[in-house]
């Protein structure tokens, strides 16, 4: 990192044990025997891991993955999810995770600035670092971390990084990682005795359920969940999920939903009541759901009442009694359409043109929330009501309540005592009969009742004159839609590849999709199959790392993303090549190359060892940290969780379900699985491979040629597909093995040190103190002998974890007009070439 006035490495370290009068860290979590469960039916494992990964996506220190892949960050923030409309109502670090500031100008042009209003993502994709567009924030999973890898070359600068692609999974620097299994997972050793039929049996087993999650239903179908957590303290949120989104939409109600949400939410009078109590309120759309949150104190702050009830009475106000009133519409109106022009970026676009292709053959593919501006400027405030009636009923939402909730059994009293009177589906107003739905029908489930197209164009069917209550049954869990999947045995047509071509586009980038359908993690052999998956595809990162980019790369970056999607219902692995529109050729081939090595002959025992073992480190730090997660991440990670139906468990039951099934994983099986992911790509253009869901180029329409100036980029689908089966072709070797140290420095030269330099800590200039503890900060200051201060503080954030950076004097400030640039070769050499004592990078 290069600052103005200094140079900065920094540097993660394990914790020194911990001084007097501080905790100890946590021991090692005992590794249960898979073998000895097999005796037990079914066996009772102790508390675990499991947390999303791209949760892990921007969430609190609680939650942030030590495995990130990415090699550098970009300078510059990628577009944000355009799937998801969000009204950030207050600058909070959650705010700003899911919508970056963009609403005071959509409040100034709709006229509104009086009201809570902030940047909408269904309006505004203003770049997530993480997710493709449709992901949730969180991929849930056991693990910590997610299955994207994110491969940036030493070349690749500042760049806009797509919103398409999650972080990566496996260790932040794979050569650092201890080479050896951890010690609890060696406690009891897999026994190779054990007959295969018993192991399938213990596997077989489904996975244990968090066990202070609190799930019910009432009477009219409304389902709530309850998770008692104490971070942030004296606070709760309360979600209200409606199982609705733009897939529902007709083709004459394009944003509508979107539309609703913000109607009912920013026209409800109670919710505008919690506005002095602390609360903060918010709401958003995406393909399948609209969700109301509030995130409020437990108690009022003048007479300690409890703000349940009301928070509850706001929720259940904003999704079952919205008013639709004209002036309301008109509002919400403008301010939409105000929005929609502001978020008409070529990143916007660019994820729209991904979306449209790898779903072309459903809705997904032209529903996006935020609407058509043809059709938001016609609506009146009964077609909004109509659309309302049809999927706004209890039995088809779901509350949840995550937060410092004490008494479970009075909470579900207060949820019963709001809700109760709101009329179930089966009570719901009447609805006509009548003329048939037509053909898009069939994209619903469930299947909506007749009728339904008389009240979608405002057209009145010979049977209006018979009005009787309709049977309105839940929501699929995911949306309604029919996929193509890229397995062997689905017949379909092979897609030509795709090139998107536009002038505000400035660099070369393809996109090559699988789409699958979701695997639920219910079972060991699910999470067993995860695991695999994610030592695999961590392999890919320091391949290609170590192998490009001390060299001249071709490519700005590669990144390989396999992660699951509630929003979008199905699994997608994504391979994205970004290069110099000049290098694009040579970049395919070293991506595909690469790809197709690491699937002909796998992983090594040793890369198999090091990720296992980082994977477990990382599972064992979170476990650690149960009692400190934020209820926001808990809630976003059960949320995806249902929408995928992965079982949940909690940190702990996760971290040990991980030890369980890593102590059966055999490097023969984890290539086999690994390599199942990659064959859309490594067996491109074979009879018997899969097909990619789409192959999507994003590309600029002039370059700059040197010597030639401004001129037009050619490039034709046929010469893509050519590029692919070129780096297919070359000669691929095995991966070499590579033994990693277990320390930089060993403890007998460390010792060797100390006596030829002997340090110690000397007093400050002023006076004969040696040691300065400031009582407002926690800050301990020191000077060591050589004359380098020393700041340092002992924290709880992070279990096990220490961070230190080293700054020293200079940085680009030094220069001069003689050696411009030198601190940044300096510094970026250092860096780059990662070498410590007889150590090489790689090593």
């Amino acid at each position: 990192v290069i600052e103005g006035e200094s140079s900065v490495l920094s540097l993660s370290y394990p914790p020194l044990p911990s001084p007097p009068g501080h905790p100890t860290p946590m021991a090692s979590f005992p590794s249960p025997s898979i073998v000895a469960a097999a005796a037990a039916a079914p066996p009772r494992l102790a508390p675990g891991l499991s947390l999303s990964a791209a949760a892990v996506h921007h969430s609190s220190h609680a939650f942030r993955p030590r495995a990130s892949l990415a090699l550098r960050p970009s300078a510059t923030a990628s577009p944000a999810n355009p799937l998801r409309c969000s009204h950030r109502r207050a600058v909070t670090p959650r705010s700003r995770r899911r919508t970056q500031g963009l609403g005071a100008a959509s409040a100034s042009a709709a006229g509104i600035l009086g009201e809570e209003r902030d940047g909408c993502l269904s309006c505004f994709p203003r770049s997530r670092r993480r997710g493709r567009p449709g992901l949730a924030r969180f991929a849930p999973c056991a693990l910590p971390h997610t299955s994207g890898l994110s491969l940036h070359s030493r070349r690749s600068g500042p760049k806009t990084r797509r919103s398409h692609i999650l972080r990566a999974a496996g260790p932040d620097e794979p050569h650092v990682a201890s080479p050896t299994w951890s010690e609890a997972a060696l406690d009891k050793p897999y026994d190779p005795t054990i007959r295969n039929e018993a192991l399938e049996d213990v596997l077989d087993t489904p996975l244990p359920s968090h066990p202070k999650l609190i799930r019910g239903q009432l009477k009219n179908g409304l389902r709530y969940l309850i998770l008692p957590n104490k971070v942030p303290a004296d606070r709760f949120e309360a979600h209200m999920e409606v199982h609705v989104g733009s897939i529902d939409e007709e083709e004459d109600e394009q944003g509508i939903a979107h539309m609703i949400e913000h109607v009912a939410f920013l026209g409800s009078k109670k919710r505008e009541k919690l506005l002095g109590t602390g609360a903060r309120s918010n709401a958003y759309t995406d393909f399948h759901h609209t969700v109301f949150h509030i995130h409020s104190p437990t108690k009022t702050k003048e007479y300690g009442e409890s703000l349940l009830p009301s928070v509850l009475d706001a929720l259940n106000e904003i999704a079952f009694h919205p008013k639709f009133s004209s002036s309301r519409v008109e509002k919400e109106r403008r301010a939409i359409l105000s929005e929609l022009q502001m978020m008409n970026t070529i990143e916007y676009r660019v994820d729209c043109q991904l979306l449209q292709h790898l779903h072309s053959e459903n809705k997904l593919s032209n529903r996006f929330p935020i609407g058509l501006e043809e059709q938001i400027l016609k609506w009146d405030p009964d077609k909004i009501r109509r659309f309302h009636e049809r999927w706004y009923y209890p039995a088809n939402a779901t509350l949840y309540l995550v937060g410092e909730i004490d008494d479970i059994p009075r909470a579900v009293r207060e949820i019963e005592a709001v809700f109760e009177h709101t009329l179930s589906g089966n009570e719901g107003a009447p609805m006509s009969t009548g003329s048939p739905f037509g053909a898009m029908a069939s994209l619903f489930a469930p299947k909506l009742p007749g009728g339904l197209a008389a009240s979608l164009t405002g057209e009145r069917s010979p049977a209006t004159d018979k009005l009787k209550p309709i049977k309105r049954e839940r929501q699929a869990v995911r949306p309604p839609v029919e996929h193509k999947w890229s397995l062997p045995e689905v017949d379909q047509a092979a897609k030509p590849p795709v090139i998107f071509q536009h002038e505000l586009i400035q660099s070369f980038s393809i996109n090559m999709f699988c789409k699958i359908p979701v695997n639920q993690v219910r079972t060991y052999k699910d999470l067993r199959s995860v695991l695999m998956k994610r030592i695999f595809l961590s392999a890919l990162h320091f391949r290609i790392n170590t192998r490009y980019k001390s060299s001249n790369p071709p490519f700005t970056s590669v990144e390989l993303d396999h992660s699951d999607s509630g929003r979008e219902g199905c699994t997608v692995t994504t391979l994205t090549v970004t290069a110099e529109p000049q290098n694009w050729k040579s970049a395919i081939k070293v991506a595909v190359h690469e790809v197709r090595r690491l699937k002909e002959f796998g992983v090594t025992m040793g890369e198999m060892t090091r990720y296992m073992d980082a994977l477990i480190k990382d599972s064992e730090q979170l476990a650690m940290m149960i009692d400190s997660v934020p209820s926001v991440d808990n809630l976003d990670f059960i949320m995806e969780s249902d929408a995928l139906g992965h079982t949940v468990m909690d940190q702990l039951q996760g971290h040990d379900s991980l030890l369980g099934v890593a102590e059966t994983v055999t490097l023969e099986e984890v290539n086999t699985v690994g390599a199942e992911v990659l064959e859309f790509i490594s067996d491109f253009g074979k009879p018997s491979a899969p097909l990619p869901a789409a192959i999507v180029a994003c590309v600029p329409k002039k370059v700059h040629i040197d010597g030639v100036g401004e001129s037009s980029f050619e490039i034709c689908p046929e010469e893509i597909t050519e590029s692919m089966k070129a780096g297919l072709e070359e000669p691929i070797y095995p991966e070499p093995e590579l033994e990693v140290p277990k320390e930089l420095i060993t403890q007998s030269e460390l010792e060797d040190l100390k006596v030829q330099h002997r340090p110690s800590f000397v007093p400050f200039k002023e006076d004969d103190v040696v040691k300065v503890f400031d009582n407002e900060t926690g800050i301990t200051q020191r000077r060591l002998s050589n004359g380098i201060s020393v700041n340092y503080k002992i924290t709880q954030n992070e279990a096990r974890v220490g961070v230190m950076r080293l700054i020293v004097g200079g940085g680009r400030a030094t220069e001069d007009s003689e050696s411009k640039g030198s601190v940044i070769v300096g510094v970026r050499t250092l860096s780059e070439g990662g070498c410590v004592g007889n150590f090489s990078r790689e090593q």
